[in-house]
């Protein structure tokens, strides 16, 4: 059998049933992560020094993304895509490093990093499942590019951003949820200032 075929296939890690389980939960799911994100964060000036830039790369990784995507109309393989199948999730991923950096808390970062794995992957796959199914030509671009590490070059479609896209696919939300868990972080750092 060909590469191509199994990559056509797809191998997923999760079972259908399964992501589509965790699928109705990513809601109830990120409020219960803001949650404890707001119990277990102890920041400090260094951490928040130290984590913001990495928030704001994967915030800008998302906008890039989202100004390519046009979500069920065309396959997007231009811009970030052109390097990874899932920017906006590997964005969101630097942006939860970024806060848990900045958080300065161990047992944030496994609670993060369980919930990316056991919550998000699996909706990464059930996504993929669904653009095998819309799109003809994923396979092939699947095939060359990788999910999270941009490795390859996907030489396909040459779109410009579109601030359209970007507002339509309403990016503005996650800066601005960046925003209020950076105003979190510089509360809880000043508190433990003027406690002490």
């Amino acid at each position: 059998m060909s590469a191509a075929r199994e990559v056509d296939k797809g191998r997923y890690l999760f079972p259908k049933l399964y992501a589509d389980f965790v699928q109705r939960l990513r809601v109830p799911c990120g409020f219960l992560l803001l949650i404890t994100f707001a119990w277990l964060s102890e920041p400090s000036r260094a951490s928040i020094l130290l984590g913001i830039p990495f928030s704001l790369l994967g915030l800008t990784l998302r906008g890039w993304a989202g100004g390519h995507l046009a979500k069920d109309q065309q396959l997007a393989t231009s811009g970030p895509y052109s390097y990874l199948r899932n920017p906006l999730y590997a964005g969101t991923l630097i942006v939860a490093c970024g806060i848990v950096i900045a958080s300065r808390n161990l047992w944030l970062g496994l609670v993060f990093a369980a919930a990316f794995g056991l919550i998000y992957l699996p909706a990464v796959e059930l996504e993929e499942q669904h653009l095998r199914e819309i799109f003809p030509d994923y396979a092939a671009y699947a095939s060359q590019t990788r999910r999270f590490l941009p490795t390859n070059h996907f030489s396909g479609a040459h779109r410009r951003f579109s601030w359209a896209l970007y507002r339509r696919n309403e990016e503005y939300k996650a800066f601005l949820g960046f925003l209020v868990a950076l105003a979190w972080l510089l509360w809880r750092c000043w508190l433990s200032q003027t406690v002490t």
